[in-house]
């Protein structure tokens, strides 16, 4: 997965007008930009959940489930990357996401 850590966590006016301008429709491009948002969302879920496998136990213990340092690390790292909507937007506004429509491919 392509990590784009750099993009900003927090809240940004978006311009409209260059969301729309690659697919000339407003709706077309939040549709793209919300299928890679969860392409990206899957993803990142399945690293995360991989690399907290590691740390499963099938031992109940408490005390060992407060006292994993390394794991919550892991978390909170997931917790302050960007949000998937942000990654895909940045992806689209950057060309880097593929698209064709329908009505291209039956002609």
């Amino acid at each position: 997965m392509n990590k784009k850590t750099n993009i900003s966590a927090s809240i940004v006016t978006r311009d409209m007008d260059k969301i729309a301008e690659p697919t000339g429709n407003i709706y077309e491009s939040v549709a793209i930009i919300s299928k890679r948002a969860r392409q990206i969302s899957v993803a990142m879920k399945e690293e995360l959940n991989g690399k907290l496998a590691e740390f499963a136990s099938t031992v109940d213990n408490l005390e060992e489930v407060f006292e994993n340092r390394e794991q919550i690390e892991i978390s909170k790292f997931y917790e302050r990357m960007p949000k998937p909507t942000s990654m895909a937007i940045e992806e689209f506004l950057d060309g880097e996401i593929g698209f064709r429509r329908i009505e291209e491919d039956e002609q």
